[in-house]
């Protein structure tokens, strides 16, 4: 075959494995590990939120951790300021009558201060919660549960994201929630690869220490209990809420998660060995989506170089679906067309942050960090969460 429709079909039968086959290949596959034996004994739990400049969000996350229905003499809760140069800190110190403790470190990075964070704490199970997503009441007594069960390591959160008033809010909430769909077929089958960082407990002595310029806490702790033999996994009955983002925001965040995701190739090669037992999963899911972007390219390149009529119809099709992306700019938000633009752009533009995060291997990693900016929900969204209503912009 000449070498440029081999090029387009390899790349374009790549996208769609990507996106579509290896979600239809979950949905087929029958094989499952045991189901996870819950059952709520009440532990000791070490609640730790590691925050850079948080005084938007600290004092509203700190009274949904306390609010939560669990035994309090069995919590410890603290702060890990990361050098912080707002008022963070002192409302933190408002809630040390409540026994909130704060921990003072300096700036270095989310890895480097749960380094120092993590053993000072006392608590069986360690939950790391970010300090933006307030948590359902019930949340920590879903995630204890599952501790019953001796094959589990680390638990997440299920994050649900508030409906936004925007179309890209609403194509980042049903983006979010097919990364969820999938990451609980995995644990369906048999694990995860990481733990939805918002809100995941783990097993404390399976805390191992971090690389100080490490982007995925969520992944490389996590990793540590998978490669133990234990299961990481989600439930679904533990939910921590969030405000949708917008593109912009979703970019940067993007481009850091991913670029992290680049250091646990290189840092956890076993990964693509025979020692991970989901390899294929793995290869399917995480290194299939770093590769997105250039099969992207691979497509659009190669569609010069077709054989006619497949050139014409080729770039066509390619140049409708870069002028719908490139049009939403200025597509109103109340406009039809919206509804196809809208998912258009944001797939061009989250596939563009991918193809970015190449540049972690160019610049120290932690410039990738980024205040991530939320927006507000609809007006009718319901208040699940104790009155949440007003993000900071």
């Amino acid at each position: 075959m000449p070498i440029f429709p081999f090029i387009f079909l390899f790349s374009a039968a790549l996208l769609i494995y990507v996106i579509a086959g290896y979600p239809l290949l979950l949905l087929l596959f029958r094989r499952s590990a045991p189901p996870i034996r819950k059952a709520y004994v009440p532990r000791t739990v070490s609640m730790l939120i590691a925050v850079y400049n948080g005084e938007a969000f600290i004092r509203r996350k700190l009274e949904s951790v306390l609010s939560l229905d669990y035994p309090r003499e069995l919590m410890e809760v603290m702060v890990a300021s990361d050098g912080s140069t707002d008022s963070t800190e002192s409302i933190v110190e408002e809630f040390a009558p409540r026994g909130v403790r704060l921990l003072r470190v300096p700036r270095g990075g989310k890895a480097a201060a749960l380094n120092v964070a993590i053993p000072q704490l006392t608590g069986e199970i360690l939950v790391l919660t970010d300090v933006r997503q307030p948590l359902a009441p019930d949340c920590l007594r879903h995630l204890v549960a599952c501790f019953s069960d001796p094959t589990v390591g680390a638990v997440s959160a299920e994050l649900q994201i508030l409906e936004g008033e925007r179309h890209e809010e609403a194509d980042m909430g049903l983006y979010w929630r097919y990364d969820v769909w999938i990451r609980k077929q995995m644990s369906r089958i048999g694990s995860t690869f990481g733990a939805n960082g918002p809100c995941y407990a783990m097993r404390r002595e399976l805390a191992a220490p971090l690389a100080p310029d490490m982007l995925l806490d969520d992944v490389m702790l996590p990793l540590g209990a998978f490669f133990r033999g234990y299961r990481l996994i989600i439930e679904p009955a533990a939910h921590a809420f969030d405000f949708p983002t917008g593109l912009g925001s979703e970019f940067r965040r993007k481009m850091r998660t991913l670029a992290g995701l680049w250091q646990v190739f290189y840092r956890v090669p076993a990964l693509l060995s025979s020692a991970n037992p989901m390899r294929f999963h793995f290869v399917s899911q995480k290194l299939g989506r770093l590769l997105i972007p250039y099969a992207i390219i691979g497509v659009t390149a190669s569609a010069f170089g077709l054989p006619e009529p497949w050139r014409r119809l080729a770039l066509w099709g390619l140049g409708l679906f870069y002028g719908l992306g490139l049009v939403d700019l200025v597509v109103p938000q109340q406009i039809p067309l919206k509804r196809i633009t809208s998912p258009i752009r944001t797939f061009l533009v989250l596939s563009a942050a991918t193809f970015c995060t190449i540049i972690v291997l160019f610049v120290p990693p932690q410039r990738l960090w980024k205040v991530t900016t939320v927006s507000r929900p609809k007006s009718n969204s319901t208040d699940e969460f104790g009155g949440l209503e007003h993000p900071v912009d």
